[in-house]
């Protein structure tokens, strides 16, 4: 499988890298397993986790994740052959659990989720540290407009940097990335790095998919020219790109299993529109609607790595073979009509 180097980095990752959020509430540790010795065999060496993950999150399944994978890694010896992406979750969206409630990036809150994620994951050091979303007020999550109003105290971006450049220095983490950013942030983190001689970001873990293209309204040209690899999330839209809840709405999933009010933005009626006529778009053409949703993403220019998530190995087989498919360009014009009659549902 091609690798890309990640921003200015040096790390080498695979154009398709393994979400696990679904470790330890959809997937067993046993599952969990399963997916990480066939992600390395197709090639995948880039693994993306979370201290926040499982998702649903909750209380007594938080670190699970980061868990199971640490018994992986244990058991199978292959730390050296993967790199290993986790994120700390920022300040509490009613996840009140994490860091007993004073989850931010301050320099003690971050060396506390670094030394808490270490142990979990049964290793000495993070290759991409991820912030999970901003400190600050921002438009994240569904919000489609950034609204003053809601201004509330923050750690201030140079103050993360400096507690980053710490665990840096420490050997604990080798590179750091944003995720759930906007312009103006990865702006504002890199002049910061620059002006102080701090870390600078090399990714941004950003949602990214047929129904949700907000990425290339202005953050994919500054990426671009400041060399942050795009780290596209749900790129089947929780499972609404694959149209399965099209053919069965009450199909086995996050949108079903869980409380709507936790993804609001993938229940929308555009959305839905949106995977039905992008679905008969695929079938038209002989592929399956996740095939189709999977080959977009893995074919933009600004990709550099798509985080697909599974929770069958058959899934995971689908998944990865769709790096295989070359959309036509009658596919594409399609597509883009679409996307100009739905124009971002998911955003």
């Amino acid at each position: 499988m091609e690798k890309i180097s990640l921003g200015n980095s040096g790390l080498a990752v695979s154009k398709i890298c393994l979400g696990t959020m679904t470790f330890g509430e959809q997937n067993s540790e046993a599952d969990a397993h399963s997916q990480l010795d066939l992600a390395l065999e197709r090639g995948i060496n880039f693994i993306d986790t979370a201290e926040m993950y499982p998702v649903m999150p909750r209380a007594e399944t938080q670190g699970r994740t980061e868990q199971y994978i640490g018994s992986w890694l244990k058991k199978s010896g292959r730390r050296g052959d993967i790199i290993l992406a986790t994120k700390a979750a920022g300040p509490s969206r009613g996840i009140s659990w994490i860091r007993s409630g004073q989850s931010d990036f301050d320099a003690a809150s971050l060396r506390s989720a670094v030394d808490a994620s270490l142990k979990r994951l049964q290793t000495d050091y993070i290759d991409l540290y991820q912030l999970h979303w901003p400190s600050r007020n921002a438009p994240i999550f569904g919000q489609t407009a950034f609204d003053p109003g809601k201004e509330r105290p923050s750690v201030a971006i140079e103050e993360t940097l400096a507690a980053l450049d710490e665990l840096v220095k420490a050997g604990k983490i080798r590179q750091i990335g944003v995720s759930n950013e906007t312009p103006w942030g990865v702006a504002e983190f890199i002049k910061q790095a620059e002006t102080r001689g701090l870390p600078r970001i090399v990714s941004i873990q950003n949602a990214y998919s047929l129904v949700n293209r907000s990425f290339e309204n202005g953050l994919d040209e500054v990426c671009f020219r400041e060399h942050v690899g795009l780290l596209a999330y749900s790129p089947l839209a929780f499972g609404q790109l694959s149209a399965k809840y099209i053919d069965n709405p009450r199909a086995s999933g996050r949108l079903t299993l869980f409380p709507p009010n936790w993804s609001p933005r993938y229940l929308r009626p555009a959305v839905t529109e949106a995977a039905r006529r992008y679905a008969a778009l695929a079938r038209a053409n002989g592929m399956t609607p996740a095939q189709l949703a999977l080959a977009w993403c893995y074919s933009r220019w600004f990709v550099a790595s798509t985080i697909i998530g599974a929770t069958t190995l058959t899934q995971l087989r689908e998944d990865i073979g769709a790096l295989s498919i070359r959309l036509p360009e009658q596919v594409v014009d399609a597509v883009n009509a679409i996307h100009r009659e739905i124009t971002n549902p998911a955003q």
